[in-house]
């Protein structure tokens, strides 16, 4: 099965980075079967990617962030019966259909993005940004990580790592998937429901 992942942009190099990321995210998660990781770019890139994927009669899923608040309404009862179609069909700049031959558990959102998920595991942060660090930059341990916008999770990465000797303050390009293949999944999938159901289901697809 290939999963297609939003991110990458258009560099080979970021796109490796992107497939290693997610790839020792997934192994660390336990999965004893892994999917191939397909890095596409852009999220428009990655929908489109999957979308054939399927038409072709191919095992596929797709993880894209959420970009914005994903509605109650659709996510209610267990998460595998959520709803993310619905919230990428609603989506101002997205609009997109379920495609034929697809399902609601073969697609799965970071909300509201990846970073968001480095939010659930702080000391992998202090160690990868070492001195200079500034933990309390960062919104409070007790927020639920899934309710912080995009807008904030970005501004408190950039202060907290602003100070940092070893590294410059936090760039998507240059950081977020060396964070990303140290974060701790049992810590990432303990504070995110929504990384709770891609974990899930992705083992259920790979593992039965």
């Amino acid at each position: 099965m290939k999963l297609y992942v939003e991110g990458g942009g258009d560099a080979a190099a970021l796109k490796s980075a992107c497939r290693e990321g997610f790839t020792k995210f997934i192994t660390k998660a336990g999965l004893k079967n892994r999917p191939r990781v397909v890095a596409c770019g852009s999220r428009r890139d990655a929908y489109d990617s999957f979308c054939t994927a399927i038409a072709s009669g191919d095992e596929a899923m797709l993880l894209v962030d959420s970009e914005a608040v994903v509605a109650e309404a659709h996510q209610q009862g267990m998460p595998a019966t959520w709803l993310p179609w619905a919230h990428l069909k609603q989506r101002q700049g997205d609009g997109w259909e379920m495609p034929r031959g697809s399902k609601s558990d073969d697609c799965h959102l970071m909300v509201e993005v990846m970073e968001n998920w480095f939010l659930a595991d702080r000391n992998s942060l202090k160690v990868f940004f070492g001195i200079g660090f500034k933990e309390s930059q960062l919104p409070a341990a007790a927020r639920a990580v899934e309710q912080i916008t995009k807008a904030e999770v970005y501004g408190a990465l950039q202060k907290s790592t602003a100070a940092c000797k070893t590294k410059a303050a936090y760039g998507k390009g240059e950081h977020s998937f060396k964070l990303l293949a140290l974060m701790d999944p049992s810590k990432v999938v303990g504070r995110s429901p929504w990384a709770k159901r891609f974990i899930d289901e992705l083992k259920k697809k790979m593992d039965a």
